[in-house]
Order: structure tokens, then sequence, then C-alpha cells
């Protein structure tokens, strides 16, 4: 198998990881259109190339093997997760029917919003960090460094990964049209908890050991059962 197919199949499963991106792309879909997801990915797609050069020219040395053991790097990021999250739940929904909403998304959607907004909500997650430094040091170490075969292996990721967050953002804005003004109201909320849930997490486990914690419970449960 050529290693541009086996990148292919790489990105298919990372496409279907449910992170921040994730459900950000699907309510920007529904939320604002097509060409606002799909610059969204196009942020997301910048930050992953970002993480992809850095991890391969030596992020491990500021960043860690685990980014998400790295306190500062966590707390900034659930920081930023919590805000957009925060921003999501409260912010104003439009009938996705009414006939104005044309001139509103227009109106609304700047190119360059929603690629630093799709930048900065990817890069926010160390655990796109952790996969990217996973995947260019296994890679390094299977095909070598600066090797064609690596560059092709990387290449059918990210334009894997590009091509499906595009997909996403097309699924999404055609079932809006089966979607009323409540239903788009507690998908924002929903979509919001969900980020601060993640910001949340991320914060709280760099600062408490949650794993331990769980794992003494566990044990403590099973003793007193």
């Amino acid at each position: 198998m050529s290693p541009f197919l086996q990148g292919i199949i790489v990105g298919l499963t990372f496409a279907v990881l449910l992170g921040p991106a994730f459900f950000a792309l699907i309510q920007t879909g529904i939320h604002r259109g097509f060409r606002s997801g799909a610059f969204l990915a196009l942020g997301i797609f910048f930050s992953d190339l970002t993480a992809l050069f850095l991890a391969y020219f030596g992020s491990i040395q500021f960043l860690g093997t685990d980014p998400r053991e790295n306190t500062i790097f966590s707390i900034i990021g659930g920081i930023i997760l919590i805000i957009f999250g925060t921003f999501t739940v409260i912010r104003k929904v439009e009938n996705p029917n009414a006939e104005s909403k044309g001139s509103e998304i227009n109106k609304e959607s700047k190119p360059y919003v929603y690629i630093i907004k799709g930048f900065f909500l990817n890069a926010a997650n160390p655990g796109m960090w952790f996969i990217w430094i996973t995947v260019v040091v296994s890679l390094s170490a299977k095909f070598g460094v600066n090797n064609k075969s690596l560059y092709f292996f990387l290449i059918g990721i990210l334009g894997t990964i590009f091509g499906t967050d595009l997909i996403k953002c097309f699924v999404s804005n055609q079932i809006k049209h089966y979607l009323n003004i409540h239903i788009m109201i507690w998908m924002n909320r929903i979509v919001g908890i969900i980020l601060i849930g993640f910001g949340t997490y991320l914060i709280i486990n760099i600062l408490v050991d949650l794993e331990t914690m769980l794992r003494i419970s566990r044990e403590l449960f099973k003793k007193n059962a």
C-alpha cells in the first residue's frame, strides 16, 4: 500500500474524532452556511499544518512529548475553549429559514474571522498537538527524515482531514432547512456547553489527576461493596 493511501486511511480515522473543532464545524455549517464553515475548516487546516510543521522541527522541546501534560499550555487552551463556548451559548440566533438570512450572513461572514477562529479553536486543543507529535515521531522512525514517502503520507492525512471537514460543513448546511429557531438555539447551547466542558476538563485535569482519583474511587467502591 502506498504511503499516500495509508495517509488517507489514517486521515479518515482522525476525521471522526469528536473534538472541539468537530462540533464547531457542525454548528457553523448549520448556523452560518457552507461558506463560513469552509473558512473555519481552512483555519483548522492551517492550525494542523502549523502543528505538523512545529512537531517536525522540534516542538517537543517546549511542549513535551505529551502536550496534554503541559500545565501552562493546557490552562491557556482550556481558557480559550471556555471563551469560545460561552460566546456560542449567549450569541444571538437568527432564523435559518428567514428571507433576510442571505444579507445577514453576508454582512457577518468575514472570512478572516472564521479562519482565525478555526485556527485558535483547533490549536487550543492539546490533544491535537499530541496527535501530530505522535504521527511525526512514528513516521520519522518508519520512513526516515526528509523521505518522500513521509511527505506523501502527511499530504494524504492533511488532504483527507480538510476534505472531510468540508463535507461536514456541506451536510450541516443542507440539513439547516429542516431546523427552526428553537432547535438552533438549543444546538448553540449544546455546542457551547460541550466546548466549555472540553476547556474545563483541560484545566481541572492538569491541576488534579482525575484518572488517579477515579481509579481510587473505584477501588474504594469495590472494597465497600
